[in-house]
């Protein structure tokens, strides 16, 4: 039999959480966590969405004991989705980056709206929000159930931040230059 990667651990690992990318484990997403466990360093009962199914899931995985979901990382809960109150929305775009999932569509100066079929229901974009605004609503099918898919969106959400920062970085790196340029022509 051909033994795993640490690599292939974290994988198998990861494939199991949910991927709400909700940080309510005390890491940044699901990957991290996953790392976490492989290592050691963290327990496998400290994601909320997953709850008791993720935790067996993980002690059959990983031939450990099963535990009780840790208090300190939040309650199981049925999925829930965010809803905006669009006559409070200020349109202040805050709440678009910490979305992992890209579900809040919305421009600044505009009235946002959640994509409901893409809230994983995470939780990430009700702190930012200024005038409360956002609230957890039961709600269709959630997008929490979907962690395939869920897993792509959040890779292309990191991929999209990761190009515009890029993009940014171009566009001032071309302003210093000709900001040089001109600061040293005759």
């Amino acid at each position: 039999m051909i033994s795993e990667t640490a690599d292939d651990v974290v994988a198998r690992i990861d494939a199991l959480l949910p991927q709400t990318q909700c940080t309510r484990c005390g890491y940044a997403g699901c990957q991290p966590y996953a790392a976490a466990i492989a290592s050691g360093e963290a327990q496998i009962n400290q994601c909320p969405p997953g709850g008791s199914a993720t935790i067996l899931a993980l002690a059959e995985l990983l031939e450990r004991p099963a535990q009780a979901l840790n208090p300190i990382h939040g309650e199981q809960a049925l999925p829930r989705v965010a809803w905006i109150d669009e006559a409070r929305c200020i349109g202040c775009a805050r709440c678009l980056a910490p979305c992992p999932v890209d579900a809040i569509v919305g421009a600044a100066k505009y009235l946002h709206t959640i994509l409901v079929e893409r809230c994983t229901g995470c939780e990430l974009c009700l702190p930012p929000c200024p005038v409360d605004c956002i609230e957890l609503r039961e709600g269709p099918e959630p997008a929490a159930n979907q962690p395939a898919l869920n897993r792509a969106r959040f890779d292309a959400h990191g991929a999209r931040l990761l190009h515009r920062t890029g993009e940014r970085q171009r566009q001032l790196d071309a302003k210093k230059a000709a900001a040089s340029r001109r600061t040293t022509e005759p």
